[in-house]
């Protein structure tokens, strides 16, 4: 085929004449503030202006309940616990753990004493100890483990309180797991996820969806003040209790 003679043509087009105006950049929306969460920040700084790390706050707060934890560790570690378990030093067990707790303040009087007893006979301190174990160490699912908890404390013999409450149910695998466990005091948990803007279904009998929805409500808060750096349950429960409890006014 003959090529083609024609010449490209050299003309570029015209420029089209300029308005003036710049080119809009995308519009940024501010993130929201959540003013719930910042007002109960504040709360808690004013208390503890070092944060989670002030010396007033581990004085007061976070020292002693790391401490039962370090305790539980020294005497009723996994494999510590699994070796009196197989050994069926059950009172060994419910000894132990009643007495790693009661060095707290965590529990309400009544609520020590209402556990001493139903731990107090042999069928009890067995109960306890074998249900603590796998609620603990088991290798059903949380949800399977923590309802078997609670079905096993409501077997245990009560004299006049009864031992199934929020915070018996929930005070172990706080002490013995802080990464993954919260310590439930209903009152003021539930004053502090209202100040802190979280909806909170709650029913006094202790069951897995609701526990679910307080370890997830819980969650909510640690991720809105991530930046404090919270390290565990521990810090989680002390700022939340800071928010609700009369201990710390406004």
């Amino acid at each position: 085929m003959a090529r083609s003679t024609a010449k490209r043509s050299s003309v570029r087009p015209k420029a089209q004449p300029s308005s003036g105006r710049r080119p809009r950049r995308p519009r940024v929306t501010p993130t929201a503030v959540n003013r719930p969460i910042e007002r109960a920040k504040r709360k808690f700084l004013r208390a503890f202006p070092g944060g989670f790390r002030d010396e007033t706050y581990l004085d007061w707060e976070r020292d002693y309940k790391w401490s039962a934890s370090q305790r539980w560790q020294d005497h009723l570690s996994e494999p510590q616990f699994r070796r009196l378990i197989v050994a069926r030093q059950f009172d060994e067990i419910a000894r132990l753990a009643s007495a790693i707790e009661s060095r707290t303040n965590l529990l309400f009087s009544f609520e020590k004493m209402a556990l001493r007893d139903a731990i107090h006979s042999a069928a009890g301190a067995q109960t306890f100890a074998t249900a603590l174990f796998d609620f603990l160490h088991g290798k059903e699912s949380l949800e399977i483990r923590f309802a078997s908890w609670v079905a096993a404390l409501d077997r245990l013999p009560r004299r006049q309180t009864r031992v199934l409450t929020w915070p018996v149910t929930t005070v172990f695998g706080f002490i013995a797991q802080p990464d993954e466990h919260f310590f439930f005091k209903p009152t003021v948990t539930r004053e502090a996820f209202r100040r802190c803007g979280i909806p909170f279904d709650y029913e006094s009998r202790p069951s897995w969806p609701v526990y679910r929805k307080l370890l997830q409500s819980v969650r909510a808060v640690r991720s809105s003040i991530a930046s404090m750096r919270p390290r565990d349950m521990i810090d989680m429960q002390s700022f939340l209790w800071v928010q609700g409890s009369e201990e710390y006014p406004d």
